[in-house]
Parts: structure tokens; C-alpha cells; sequence
């Protein structure tokens, strides 16, 4: 996604938890002559985040678009992991996201302009997967709260929906899959979609 949108001219921050992980994407997309900033911080710390964010925003300017990627993906049936592992699931899966929107969203809306992008997941309840399930279906509801109140303001809040591994080669291509963020990013307000399930 972030060399997706590099591709079109634009400055990207990366922001990951380990710092090997936001080196190698900067470097990757440095090699081009385009404008990269590596940035580290969890999700679930919620201070560390909104300084990362700040920090782009010091360096880069002002976002266009904030994409929101991070997720906690653990196979577990009904009962099989107590509330603590469910609450740190849905930390990272819808908490991370709101806490980003809330930090970044109304600086978009005062501009009167913005994507706000949240990647989700399971289109489908997953017995297997009841954290992740949850959560997903969790950024769904999200996704509709932000849109409710930024996206009068001209703040396109949407979701890309990934059912399946991400992998390059098959149906779950990630340069196939960034497509779909670059399209909600540009597309006009009247046309607005605030979901896509990437294979459909």
C-alpha cells in the first residue's frame, strides 16, 4: 500500500511495531527516489501512536490518506482463550484504528478533505477464528460511527475487506489488494463506496 501510493508522488510514513520491519519497506521504497519516513510504535500504546503520527505529520505535512493495517491474527475457537486474549485482540484490531481516526480525522475534516482507510477482514463469522472474527466485524462498525461523523465533512472513511492470507502470487495478491485502497482514496464523493471485499 505505501508504495502503492508513493508510486503517484506521494511522501509515505510506514509506522510498524519493529523497527527491522519499517526499515526494510523504506528501503524498498526509497530505492525509487521517493520520500519514505520509517516510524515504530504498537498500536495498543496509544501514546507511542499518536506521537508517530504527529511526527509525519511534522515531517510530511499534513495526511491525505491514513491507512490502518495492523491486526492480532490467532486461530481460537468459542472459550478456548479468556477475556484478557480478547481484549488484547480487539486492541489492535478496532481500538488502534479509532485511536488513529480520532487523531487524525479531524485535522481532515477541517480541511474538508481526507481518507481514512481500515483494513478488514473475515467476511464471514469464522468459529475458528472468534478474536479476529470479532474484531473485523468490529472495524466494520467503525468504519460506519467515522463515516457518520467525519464523512460530512469530506472525510472518505471505507474499509478493504482481505478474506484470506496475504501473499504474493495468489488470489490474495497485495500489489492486487493496494489497488483498491489507491481507488478509495480517489474516488469522487458522490461515488463513495465505504467497503470493498477484495475478490468480489
Amino acid at each position: 500500500m505505501a508504495e502503492r501510493f508513493a508510486r503517484e508522488g506521494l511522501s509515505v510514513a510506514v509506522i510498524a511495531r519493529r523497527e527491522d520491519t519499517v526499515r526494510q519497506v523504506a528501503a524498498d521504497i526509497g530505492r525509487a527516489g521517493r520520500k519514505v519516513l520509517a516510524l515504530t510504535a504498537d498500536s495498543t500504546d496509544e501514546d507511542a501512536l499518536r506521537s508517530a503520527l504527529d511526527r509525519a505529520e511534522s515531517e510530511l505535512g499534513p495526511p491525505d490518506a491514513v491507512v490502518y493495517n495492523a491486526a492480532l491474527i490467532r486461530p481460537d475457537v468459542p472459550g478456548e482463550y479468556g477475556a484478557r486474549h480478547q481484549l488484547d485482540a480487539w486492541a489492535v484490531n478496532v481500538v488502534g484504528a479509532l485511536s488513529t481516526a480520532a487523531h487524525v480525522a479531524p485535522g481532515m475534516a477541517a480541511r474538508g478533505h481526507g481518507s481514512l482507510l481500515i483494513t478488514g477482514g473475515m467476511p464471514r463469522p469464522d468459529p475458528a477464528y472468534v478474536s479476529l472474527t470479532l474484531g473485523k466485524y468490529g472495524v466494520r462498525t467503525l468504519v460506519e460511527l467515522l463515516d457518520a461523523h467525519y464523512g460530512p465533512a469530506g472525510v472518505h472513511v471505507a474499509s478493504v475487506t482481505v478474506p484470506g492470507r496475504v501473499a504474493p502470487g495468489t488470489a490474495c495478491d497485495p500489489d492486487d489488494i493496494a489497488e483498491h485502497y489507491w481507488r478509495l482514496h480517489t474516488q469522487p464523493k458522490d461515488s463513495w463506496q465505504h467497503e470493498i471485499v477484495h475478490g468480489t
